[in-house]
């Protein structure tokens, strides 16, 4: 058997504000953008460069339950982990767009990681892995 999670949800206030994070700060690609008129949402997803196993997929809140959990929905952990293939490269191009770091860059023994929040603030690492970890 094999299984893969493809989609996580990111609840967000708006779904074109948050295309324009994902997509013109972090660099993500537009996946799909399309109105159900049924229910009268769209289905946005957003993935990173490069990644075809997994992407996010934007979910504008609806109701006050949904408002509340924007940039909270794991209870102020990290919730997502981007890899990257430059670190350096990633980490000065986001500051420069005014990405907010809350911890700065370090050396672990896994990689080189800081972690930024995304538009509603949910927490994210930044990470390039270190080769000897990837074994």
């Amino acid at each position: 058997m094999k299984q893969r999670i493809s989609l996580s949800t990111l609840v967000v206030q708006d779904y074109d504000a948050g295309i324009e994070f994902f997509v013109d700060k972090l660099g993500f690609n537009l996946i799909e953008d399309t109105f159900i008129e049924a229910e009268n949402k769209r289905w946005v997803v957003v993935a990173p460069c490069g990644s075809n196993e997994s992407g996010l997929l934007l979910a504008e809140a609806t109701d006050e339950q949904q408002m509340n959990v924007i940039g909270s929905q794991t209870g102020g952990r990290v919730a997502f982990f981007l890899n990257t293939d430059n670190f350096w490269r990633d980490f000065k191009r986001y500051q420069s767009l005014g990405i907010e770091f809350v911890r700065e860059p370090v050396e672990q023994s896994y990689g080189t990681v800081a972690v930024f929040k995304d538009i509603s603030g949910n927490l994210w690492d930044l990470i390039e892995t270190a080769p000897s970890s990837l074994k």
